[in-house]
């Protein structure tokens, strides 16, 4: 569903306790985001009032109970309003179970638009774990409660910035189990879902860096077995399907070398793997102020059948509410989705 043919993005308020409201008005107060999408929150429409009027933007909050009412008005933020807060008992800055479950509802909300697709895609502001679980909602976070909620069963988180993208074999899990985990069909499916999302970009023969698990990437076997038995006979199996794969490269090089372009995409064997060289490239640290300057770069969760992005930062609860935080994360998302909603609608 397109409206003056650009695409509608559900944003979800994220959880109103921490900084997604906030980002969100920040983002939403630039005239070219208006110009590249069509936006509309999910969430409590009194909340995002609340933050609008902290933020002296001079925004209005149009309260919508359906897509169809909405507006996509430079200068009016659409909310779809799920009245899912207590403004009485509301504090920011504190986690509590009627933000968790704010939060989890605003996301099964934009979901449940999107698979009924009266919107082009999702984005998502960051929820609060601790309080998710006070909720009663038992997921791990955003990219598990979209697999539930759509029945997906392969997906996978892809990191995304302007250069260096990353997406992983494991994620949530311990150390010890993310070694077991390196199989090599799972290997080729993140590598096929990687490559096929450059594509979405607009990068027509991605390569992609394949890392390995241990040092060196084992040196031949001398520090480990899972680069001979499972990552090389995955690397010759997808250059026989005619993708264009390097590796196993050396953990501690390949995202040095993608940061300066070698690579489109990197394939991380757990989480911190590719976690850590990440955000050491988009998160800048002010020692000054004590905050985070920048925090930029989006998560993407790729095998659904909707289109998911989200910023790659927490509800940073300690900066909430004070007006400091950086929409930087949330524009990039926005536009990822814009991205990706529009090259779905030329394949």
């Amino acid at each position: 569903m397109r409206k003056n043919n650009k695409p509608i993005l559900a944003i979800t308020m994220g959880d109103p306790a921490g900084i997604g409201p906030e980002i969100i008005i920040k983002a939403l107060s630039l005239k070219e985001t208006y110009e590249k999408c069509n936006p509309i929150v999910t969430g409590d429409a009194a909340v995002m009032e609340l933050y609008a009027r902290m933020s002296d933007s001079h925004l209005k909050i149009n309260a919508v109970k359906s897509v169809e009412e909405a507006l996509y008005e430079y200068g009016t933020i659409d909310v779809y309003d799920l009245a899912c807060i207590d403004m009485q008992s509301f504090e920011i800055g504190k986690v509590a179970a009627q933000c968790g479950h704010a939060a989890f509802i605003s996301v099964v909300k934009a979901i449940e638009l999107a698979m009924e697709k009266k919107v082009d895609g999702t984005v998502t502001a960051p929820l609060n774990k601790e309080a998710l679980n006070l909720a009663g909602h038992h997921f791990d976070g955003h990219t598990e409660i979209y697999a539930h909620y759509t029945n997906t069963k392969k997906y996978a988180m892809l990191l995304a910035d302007d250069f260096l993208r990353v997406i992983h074999v494991s994620t949530h899990v311990s150390l010890r189990q993310a070694c077991d985990l390196v199989k090599k069909q799972r290997i080729m499916d993140v590598t096929e879902l990687i490559s096929d999302a450059c594509k979405q970009f607009g990068i027509k023969d991605p390569k992609i860096g394949i890392a390995g698990l241990n040092p060196h990437a084992s040196d031949n076997g001398l520090f480990g077995t899972e680069e001979k038995e499972e990552i090389i006979p995955a690397v010759e199996e997808l250059r026989g399907k005619g993708y264009n794969v390097e590796g196993p490269v050396p953990p501690d090089t390949l995202f040095a070398k993608a940061k300066c372009g070698k690579f489109d995409g990197c394939v991380a064997m757990y989480h911190d793997q590719g976690h850590i060289p990440f955000k050491v490239v988009g998160f800048n640290w002010d020692k000054e102020t004590g905050q985070m300057s920048t925090a930029k770069g989006v998560n993407i969760t790729l095998g659904l059948p909707i289109i998911r992005v989200s910023v790659d930062h927490g509800t940073a609860f300690d900066v909430a509410g004070k007006g400091v935080a950086s929409p930087e994360a949330m524009l990039l998302s926005i536009d990822y989705a814009m991205r990706m909603a529009n090259a779905s609608q030329v394949n």
